[in-house]
């Protein structure tokens, strides 16, 4: 998010410059239209003035110096009327271009003017013309030029912005699959921890189990052998006792009790042995039930541990094939994302291509001084063309 803020700010940067170029060159063009069409318009007029059909036939009767039949002017009148005349009519022509030139600020016109002062009189309209001819071509070209940067500007721009979108779009789904491939590996490792760890715990809860088994069954096996032999005990001296209830004795010395042996019911060895029978019966029963307890938890366990370890590895499973397709895709993603970046390079470099030709506003004084230098070399060379001409 905050690289596409950056971007977006950039982006905005840079279409403010842009427009903002694009206003100056919009408005030197316009301008240059302008001063094409007043600079068109001073020439046509000063060759309506020049080409004037007095002006023409002035030209033609005085200064080629045709004397007509039975005329009563002499040369010398004549060659001064002329001379004037041209003078005057070269005075208003330089008079109006360089008004003219300082109004428009046109070096163009300000040559003008000065050739026209300075070539033969017969030179000056062919010169003109040709520079007028000159002139409107440049303009169709300009015209013609500014047509096509428009229009390759506009769509550059429109591809420069569908394609930056799309970068932003394509790396925004690559980050996406990134987390989330990302987010699927942490789960399934946990995934997979928790399964180990389930393993493990049903393996020593088997182990566990086994050990406690068989020492239940060993101390239910135990009580059951003592409590039998107690009992066989108990019979053999209860056997005894009763017999020595009824057994009839002789005479025996006054001060002496008959003894009857130790069978008092009070802590007697019956009664020792009656108790002991019952703490074994007691271990037997409580060892039992203990056993089925503990059988029973640990069925209970291994079955929860198996389900949970069975659903654990089943969401892992699935897990992973999402994960595979998301790598796919973000492959794919990261391929469609390197092609339109490289659209995007190439529309960019192509808009700084155009940005010279098309953006920049060419105000180079070397640049002007060297395009105007041509356009006397032009007028020289016209100048030499006519000049032969009429010699």
């Amino acid at each position: 998010m905050a690289d596409t803020k950056a971007d977006l700010a950039e982006d905005q940067k840079t279409l403010t410059a842009t427009k903002v170029t694009f206003a100056e060159k919009k408005s030197q063009f316009e301008a240059n239209q302008e001063v094409r069409a007043q600079e068109l318009e001073a020439l046509s007029k000063a060759i309506e003035i020049i080409a004037n059909p007095d002006v023409a036939q002035s030209y033609s009767k005085h200064v080629k110096l045709v004397q007509m039949p039975g005329s009563k002017v002499s040369f010398l009148q004549e060659k001064s009327q002329a001379a004037s005349e041209r003078a005057l009519l070269r005075n208003k022509a330089e008079d109006f271009l360089l008004s003219k030139a300082k109004e428009l600020s046109s070096d163009v016109l300000a040559t003008a003017a000065a050739d026209i002062a300075k070539n033969p009189f017969a030179k000056v309209i062919d010169m003109i013309k040709a520079l007028l001819s000159k002139m409107k071509q440049e303009a169709a070209e300009e015209a013609d030029h500014k047509a096509w940067c428009d229009t390759e500007l506009k769509k550059n721009k429109m591809k420069r912005d569908k394609k930056t979108s799309q970068v932003g779009t394509l790396t925004a789904e690559v980050e996406e699959y990134d987390s989330s491939i990302q987010t699927m590996a942490a789960d399934m490792a946990e995934l997979s921890k928790e399964q180990a760890e389930l393993a493990k715990a049903m393996t020593e809860a088997t182990e566990f189990r086994g050990k406690e088994k068989a020492k239940n069954v060993a101390t239910i096996k135990d009580a059951q052998a003592a409590r039998n032999a107690v009992k066989q005990a108990l019979v053999i001296l209860k056997d005894f006792y009763a017999s020595q209830s009824f057994v009839q004795t002789g005479k025996q010395v006054p001060e002496m009790a008959a003894y009857k042996g130790m069978q008092s019911s009070n802590g007697g060895v019956v009664g020792m042995l009656e108790e002991i029978e019952a703490d074994f019966a007691r271990l037997e029963t409580e060892t039992t039930a203990d056993e089925a307890d503990a059988a029973s938890k640990y069925s209970a366990f291994m079955s929860d541990a198996k389900a949970s370890k069975k659903q654990k590895h089943d969401h892992e499973y699935k897990l992973s094939l999402k994960k595979d397709q998301a790598e796919f895709e973000m492959e794919q993603t990261k391929k469609s994302l390197k092609g339109t970046q490289e659209e995007l390079d190439k529309a960019t470099a192509y808009y700084e291509d155009l940005k010279p030709n098309c953006l920049t506003v060419h105000v180079s004084y070397e640049e002007r001084v060297a395009r105007r230098k041509e356009e006397i070399a032009a007028l020289k060379e016209a100048y030499k063309i006519l000049d032969q001409k009429s010699a």
